[in-house]
C-alpha cells in the first residue's frame, strides 16, 4: 500500500524559508518519481517540483526555479523540498505524491490519493 506523508509546513514571513518532508512507505522507493504539488485557496492543484529517485533528476515549475530545491534521502525513504525566498503567493497546502507534473495539469484531478498535505502560510 503506497503511502506518502507530507510534513514541515508552517507560518513564515515573506523572504523566509521552510523545509518540507515527504516520508514514503509501502513501495520500492527507488522505482518511483516523487513530486511536490500545491493547492492554494480557490485554485487548482499544481505541480511544483519532482525528482526521479533512481537517477536524481530534478524538475521545477518556473515560478519556483532558483528558490526551491528538491532532494532525496534513499536511506530514509524521504524526499525534501527546501523552500527559500518564500513569497505570499507560495501560500498553499503542499502535497507529495508518486507523480511528476509541473504547473496545472488536467490529469492531476484523476489522482485521488493525495493525503492530508501540509499547510504553508507566507505572510506578506
Amino acid at each position: 500500500d503506497v503511502q506518502l506523508q507530507a510534513s514541515g509546513g508552517g507560518l513564515v514571513q515573506a523572504g523566509g524559508s521552510l523545509r518540507l518532508s515527504c516520508a514514503a512507505s509501502g513501495f520500492t522507493f527507488d522505482d518511483y518519481v516523487i513530486g511536490w504539488f500545491r493547492q492554494a485557496p480557490g485554485k487548482e492543484r499544481e505541480g511544483v517540483s519532482c525528482i526521479s529517485i533512481s537517477d536524481g533528476a530534478t524538475y521545477y515549475e518556473d515560478s519556483v526555479k532558483g528558490r526551491f530545491t528538491i532532494s532525496k534521502d534513499n536511506a530514509k525513504n524521504t524526499v525534501y523540498l527546501q523552500m527559500n525566498s518564500l513569497k505570499f503567493e507560495d501560500t498553499a497546502v503542499y502535497y507529495c505524491a508518486p507523480l511528476c507534473g509541473l504547473g496545472y495539469e488536467p490529469w492531476l484531478s484523476l489522482f485521488d490519493s493525495w493525503g492530508q498535505g501540509t499547510l504553508v502560510t507566507v505572510s506578506s
